[in-house]
């Protein structure tokens, strides 16, 4: 069978996209960015990684010289939105502000989970650190860690604590706590860091692991008070507070935001949009707006977010199963 001809003019394009098929990657990639790029936060508006995306998108956009959209698929934890991006072309006009959540643990606890947190996608930047602290009312009979521990081992089982939600970065703290303290404390699990704070408020549980974004303004008014934060060393944006670490030593455990890009995403755009994130982070508008919201920006290399995926993935696989967390 012989095929029709087409008309030259009709050619034209095809022959277009040949010839910028044929040409090498680093040809192409220097035309890159040629539309608007789109830049997926998995959560609700307003949440701690909205605030962050809105932020580095507003300066990475005119660095790369055109758009970046911010685009909200909240569901599932995060999972929507992660897999939105993972399913994505690699041509680098879709990324995703991943999180502990949607790279770490949520595959740790569904029966059925729709992409690999390590092979469906392209590392690109560690973004920021989200503070968590560990609040209690003022009227509860302890006021550091030490003798919270204490409390609890001479009441066992009758502390609890809440959380964000069942797998949480918030909820894995407190079993971290657990263990590595030897004492009992039972999970109660919140829909979100708000009504865990609002029960805490209210003093019917004594204590949480929140967001310092969402406690902070309680922690200054002296309706709560603060006993620990989670990572290794204080926060510098909260001085007074100690580092959990330094009174149970080997505790530290973070909550964290990282920007990635489908798998197979191109070396060269890959380069320049690693380049472009770390100057955006680096912008002292960006890193004040991580500071009111709670967060720490981070910055750096494909390579080490990839290994502290790896190691992040490990320490939540122990703590899912240390604390029989059942998947659904």
């Amino acid at each position: 069978m012989t095929l029709p001809l087409l008309p030259r003019r009709a050619c034209l394009p095809v022959l277009a996209a040949l010839a910028a098929l044929a040409l090498p990657e680093a040809v192409r990639a220097q035309a890159w960015p040629e539309r608007p790029l789109r830049l997926v936060v998995p959560y609700a508006p307003g949440a701690a990684a909205d605030a962050l995306a809105r932020a580095v998108a507003e300066r990475l956009g005119p660095q790369l010289g055109q758009t970046v959209v911010v685009d909200n698929r909240g569901g599932a934890g995060g999972t929507l939105g992660a897999d939105n991006v993972a399913k994505s072309p690699p041509d680098g006009y879709s990324l995703v502000l991943g999180t502990d959540a949607t790279h770490a643990t949520n595959h740790l606890v569904a029966r059925k989970f729709p992409y690999d947190p390590v092979k469906s996608f392209t590392p690109l930047v560690p973004a920021a650190v989200n503070h968590i602290v560990l609040v209690t009312h003022p009227s509860q009979p302890f006021n550091t860690l030490k003798e919270l521990i204490a409390y609890a081992k001479a009441n066992p089982k009758k502390l609890s604590f809440g959380s964000s939600g069942p797998g949480s970065a918030h909820h894995l703290a407190g079993e971290l706590l657990t263990e590595l303290a030897g004492i009992e404390m039972t999970h109660v699990p919140y829909k979100g860091g708000g009504p865990a704070i609002t029960d805490l408020l209210g003093n019917n549980i004594p204590l949480v692991f929140a967001s310092l974004a969402t406690a902070r303004p309680h922690l200054e008014s002296g309706k709560l008070k603060a006993l620990g934060v989670v990572e290794a060393q204080r926060f510098p944006g909260l001085p007074q507070v100690p580092a959990i670490g330094e009174t149970v030593p080997g505790y530290a455990i973070q909550s964290w935001f990282a920007f990635f890009g489908p798998a197979g995403l191109p070396p060269a755009v890959t380069a320049r949009l690693v380049s472009e994130l770390n100057k955006a982070l680096e912008q002292p508008a960006v890193r004040e707006a991580l500071a009111k919201n709670g967060m720490t920006p981070t910055g750096g290399r494909p390579e080490a977010l990839a290994a502290f995926l790896q190691t992040e993935i490990s320490q939540r696989a122990r703590l899912v199963k240390a604390a029989g967390i059942e998947s659904e």
